[in-house]
């Protein structure tokens, strides 16, 4: 009976014992010294891309300092050339504005004696015969004769009047003959100046599409948006609220990146969440700092409107500038471009993140040398303004400049340094 449990309980068990086996989790194959060594190469490989990805940027970005150095003195040297320019121009304005006022005057004293003249004639060739021509008596004849001696007193005024605005007229236009030739070599000086800065934003253009970044599209998509707005605090509203949503796109991006071990992935979105981030760091307006002189005149030229003059759509939220012709816009502050286009009645519009909630609104543009996304340096070119002619008898272009602080426009003299 004994033998028989025995034999029984030895069956079960070789029964069971498969089965329990069978149940248990498998254990994880030890990895081959081959697998290892695969893993390390993989993992080496991949912390090499990450450290490249980091170096190229730090010298794509160092290179990048060097050149916008560049172009800040390229850009200094040529508002040297232009501020000559636009002394020049504003002279010879204002002499092409003395010879309208002067043949303006002899065009009205024309018109005011022509219908003396045949009188005047009349009188030059035949003054006896004139006077008796005319029936009377001797009383009616003295009487004439008084006339036309006063006449004669007010012809000799309105000749001597029209003989001082011809002298007038004469003297403007030897004075425009002879400011012409030196307005011209300044303006060819300053054309030489602005061929080399063309050429010096072309390469960096050029080298900017090749390495060009997400951070771009999305500030390209943030632009698109704000557009779409119907006045500048929405459009700005709407810029801040596109680079806040993909600024946490790109963090979430990073995490998921280095969750996965994806070192060079994640470092890409880092990069891209820092080039969206606030603009920061030094150079940069901060929010209650002392307002005097922080920022550049954004062009060589002199304020033809200040802040708070009458408009005719109210008083002014901004100042305006008249320069040189096709003169050199400069960004006023460091910071960010975060529009750079065609925007309502403003025509070519620039907006600078300048950091701290500031933000720089700049408009009159003939061309743009910027986009959106792209850091500027303060006196770093951006665009170019209209030509004009001083000899034209026509409007004069302006830049239009705003400051605004948390989407409200505020006086931007006090930031302004003056000078131009």
């Amino acid at each position: 009976m004994t033998r028989r449990i025995q034999a029984a309980s030895l069956l079960l068990l070789a029964v069971l014992l498969p089965a329990a086996a069978l149940a248990q989790p498998a254990r994880p194959a030890t990895p081959t010294p081959q697998q290892l060594r695969d893993a390390e190469r993989a993992r080496a490989a991949e912390e090499a891309a990450s450290k490249d990805a980091a170096a190229r940027a730090h010298r794509a970005a160092a290179e990048e300092q060097k050149l916008s150095a560049e172009r800040i003195a390229a850009a200094n040297r040529l508002r040297q050339a232009e501020g000559l320019t636009a002394e020049a121009a504003e002279r010879l304005d204002q002499l092409n504005a003395r010879r309208r006022e002067a043949e303006q005057r002899l065009a009205d004293r024309a018109e005011a004696m022509q219908p003396l003249l045949p009188l005047i004639q009349r009188l030059s060739m035949f003054p006896a015969e004139t006077l008796l021509a005319v029936p009377a008596d001797p009383e009616d004849r003295l009487r004439g004769l008084i006339v036309l001696q006063a006449l004669s007193r007010q012809l000799e005024t309105e000749a001597a009047a029209l003989r001082q605005d011809q002298a007038a007229l004469l003297a403007a236009v030897r004075e425009i003959e002879a400011e012409a030739p030196k307005y011209a070599a300044l303006l060819a000086a300053q054309a030489k100046q602005a061929t080399e800065l063309d050429r010096q934003i072309a390469a960096a253009q050029s080298q900017r599409r090749d390495a060009e970044a997400e951070s771009d599209a999305a500030a390209k998509r943030a632009a698109t948006e704000a557009s779409r707005a119907d006045n500048l605090r929405a459009a700005l509203a709407a810029l801040e609220a596109r680079r806040k949503a993909e600024e946490a796109k790109a963090r979430e991006e990073a995490l998921r990146a280095e969750r996965r071990k994806q070192a060079a992935e994640a470092e890409a979105a880092r990069q891209r969440a820092a080039a969206l981030a606030p603009t920061t760091g030094a150079g940069t307006m901060q929010p209650q700092t002392v307002a005097k002189g922080q920022m550049m005149a954004p062009v060589a030229g002199r304020v033809v409107r200040a802040w708070g003059e009458s408009t005719d759509t109210g008083p002014a939220s901004g100042v305006s500038y008249q320069a040189a012709p096709t003169a050199r816009v400069v960004a006023p502050c460091k910071g960010r471009v975060v529009f750079a286009d065609r925007f309502r009645s403003y025509g070519l519009l620039t907006i600078v993140d300048c950091g701290g909630g500031y933000h720089m609104v700049l408009s009159g543009f003939e061309r743009l040398d910027t986009r959106a996304g792209q850091p500027v340096q303060a006196g770093e070119p951006i665009g170019v303004m209209p030509a004009w002619d001083p000899a034209a008898n026509a409007r004069r272009p302006s830049l239009y400049v705003e400051l605004r602080q948390d989407g409200q426009p505020v006086n931007p003299a006090p930031w302004l340094r003056p000078g131009g």
